[in-house]
């Protein structure tokens, strides 16, 4: 069993080489709509189904 000693330096510079800047664009759209989901839509219902997804994505959050 080898083990591997991967830094975040070498993910970083993996992720410049396969992702591109349309795909990183859509990432970063995605992440800033739910969290302004979050933080504005404080509706009980947004809330929950946000709630609900992280969940679901695999996120402990509490």
């Amino acid at each position: 069993m080898s083990v591997t000693n991967d830094t975040v330096s070498d993910r970083i510079a993996a992720a410049r080489t396969t992702v591109s800047p349309t795909r990183l664009g859509l990432g970063l759209l995605g992440v800033t709509l739910a969290l302004f989901l979050l933080v504005f839509a404080q509706e009980p219902l947004v809330h929950e189904a946000m709630h609900d997804g992280r969940h679901v994505a695999g996120v402990v959050c509490h």
